[in-house]
């Protein structure tokens, strides 16, 4: 007989947990309240980058292992996942290349002219920005990925079932162990306090005839993350609990990436809303003990990192398993 495990959560990391104990003969079965575009996974840019999660001493490790699993992936067309040059920009003073980033090959960017050698000119780029850095990246589309996922997770056996479940006990008896990735949700199912909603919002625009990703950190926060299809405009990230789109932040997205990529305002085709699950004192992986006996095993609190630390996080949440039982 097989060894049976419920994920609670259908976004990124519950994929993921899902397909990773699934592709090991587990009996699997996610319970979910919203799957696919609906989770605030589909309402990500997706490009990975470690961004919004603590702690750097785990963060960064996690981040470099799942970039690995996603450039094999890269290799699968059906995946949704490419290779992409992200351009990562300061508008004030000089932006430190992560040492991380330099063993990727990341790249100085010179927006204004330089001489120093390696850099790049970009005279197409308005000259509000001062400094910059440029960087081959996994790219996650995830109007495919998260299918894709699905998909692989259904091949292998598993099971998704729609549920809200407001506490662990509500889970099966007969299920062995119990993997929390609740996401934002986390802050009610396991009483955890130190989740914040950190709210992003996207707008989804036509396709863009752009080479790289565009992005700046420093306010207002902005994006432009070319896709196959369509374009990602961003974005937002404040603490809020509201999941309903904002004209106003639309308004400011669009006007924002349209002025520094001197273009038009393009048509909107879709605005979507996301609430980070940013937790104060780090992402929470770890091995708990029910009272009834069975093992639960959190994995929430990613922040906006949640594409970037999936696989890494999964994998880590079945050695948990496999030493402890």
């Amino acid at each position: 007989m097989r060894n049976r495990a419920a994920v609670i959560g259908a976004g990124v990391s519950g994929l993921t947990c899902g397909v990773v104990f699934a592709e090991r003969r587990w009996d699997v079965t996610i319970f979910a309240d919203e799957t696919g575009q609906k989770t605030t996974s589909g309402a990500a840019a997706a490009v990975w980058f470690p961004y919004d999660a603590e702690p750097a001493d785990k963060v960064i490790p996690w981040s470099l292992i799942t970039y690995e699993r996603l450039r094999e992936l890269a290799r699968d067309s059906r995946s949704g996942v490419s290779l992409l040059e992200i351009w990562q920009f300061t508008r004030v003073g000089q932006i430190p290349i992560p040492d991380w980033a330099k063993n990727l090959g990341a790249r100085p960017i010179s927006v204004i002219p330089s001489e120093v050698e390696g850099s790049l000119r970009i005279p197409a780029l308005p000259s509000i920005f001062s400094h910059g850095y440029a960087l081959n990246v996994p790219l996650i589309d995830t109007t495919i990925y998260l299918d894709y996922l699905a998909n692989r997770f259904h091949n292998a056996g598993g099971t998704i079932e729609s549920a809200h479940i407001n506490k662990v006990e509500e889970i099966p008896r007969d299920f062995d162990v119990i993997v929390n990735c609740a996401g934002i949700g986390a802050r009610e199912l396991a009483r955890d306090s130190e989740l914040e909603p950190h709210r992003g919002q996207v707008v989804i625009v036509p396709k863009l005839d752009l080479a790289q990703a565009i992005v700046c950190d420093d306010a207002p926060l902005m994006y432009a993350i070319p896709r196959a299809h369509d374009c990602v405009f961003g974005g937002t990230n404040s603490i809020s609990e509201n999941r309903a789109p904002s004209a106003a932040d639309t308004t400011a997205i669009v006007s924002e990436c349209s002025r520094i990529l001197g273009i038009e305002a393009p048509p909107v085709i879709v605005v979507k809303v996301g609430l980070r699950p940013f937790r104060k004192s780090g992402v929470r992986l770890e091995r708990e003990r029910l009272s009834d006996g069975r093992t639960l095993i959190h994995n929430y609190g990613h922040g906006g990192a949640g594409f970037t630390l999936s696989w890494a996080c999964a994998e880590e949440v079945w050695a948990i398993v496999s030493r402890t039982g």
